[in-house]
């Protein structure tokens, strides 16, 4: 974790302040160059992709980035251009929006578009994503799984994600939606990685050396499946209850980080 990705990841749990303070949106455009910033606004998400991206153009421009590139790559043809490709790589920030995380895999993966982003990230240039885009950040990504509803075992759907965040899996909209019981269920199958559940307003920003900052209004949780003792996931028939002993939980709020090397709660300020 940590040795392949070069550039800073800030990883949202969706719904981030965009008409006030929009403290988070903010750091995006400081690590983007601020007005300098060439920021390239990826809309592959979405089904709305002008709708959002307008959206996303007129806050940017409101928190005073004057070059603002929105890209609508909806089909694989348009994924291997490599006119888009070129404007991926002259980036100094990628920023992909919510909507449906298998939308982003589905039509970048494997293509011209999705090594531009790969070199782009290697090369330092900062990668945001928030909801669906938050969620397609590691290497496995939650698709589909109940909220509010006890972990059950064939109740969640992972699938390959971008893989620029490793031995992890992101879930977003986390406390608002009551995704723990699928994040617990997520972590039980693959104890070796990291659960990470950020909440709305709410973000992580992950640097080269594998650690990461809490920024936002919220929370977000880490569920560390490392110290785990026995479960019953590999028993459970379809829709049986998980049950799992000695998961470690940390919630940790703005101030707070995480070192996802050693897997150690850091207090930063």
């Amino acid at each position: 974790m940590g040795e392949k990705v070069k550039g800073n990841l800030v990883i949202i749990g969706g719904a981030e302040d965009k008409s006030g303070e929009s403290g988070i949106l903010k750091d995006v455009v400081f690590m983007a160059g601020g007005a300098k910033a060439r920021l390239m606004v990826l809309t592959t998400a979405t089904e709305k992709p002008q709708e959002v991206g307008q959206v996303y153009r007129e806050v940017f421009t409101r928190l005073g980035v004057n070059e603002i590139n929105i890209l609508n790559i909806e089909n694989r043809d348009q994924a291997n251009d490599p006119e888009n490709s070129r404007k991926i790589l002259e980036a100094t920030a990628i920023f992909f929006t919510g909507g449906d995380q298998l939308r982003i895999t589905s039509i970048l993966g494997g293509t011209q578009a999705y090594k531009a982003l790969m070199d782009a990230n290697q090369k330092g240039i900062s990668i945001i994503g928030t909801s669906a885009g938050a969620s397609v950040m590691s290497s496995t990504m939650i698709v589909d799984g109940n909220s509010n509803d006890p972990a059950r075992k064939c109740t969640l759907m992972m699938a390959p994600g971008l893989g620029l965040l490793e031995q992890a899996i992101i879930d977003q909209h986390f406390a608002q939606r009551g995704r723990i019981g699928r994040l617990l269920c997520g972590v039980a199958e693959n104890p070796y990685i990291l659960g990470v559940g950020i909440d709305e307003d709410t973000a992580i920003k992950v640097y080269p050396d594998a650690r990461f900052e809490v920024i936002g209004t919220n929370s977000v949780m880490v569920i560390d499946g490392r110290t785990i003792k026995s479960s019953n996931v590999s028993e459970l028939q379809p829709e049986e209850l998980l049950c799992i002993n000695n998961a470690t939980l940390h919630v940790l709020t703005k101030g707070y980080g995480f070192d996802m090397k050693d897997r150690k709660v850091l207090k930063l300020h």
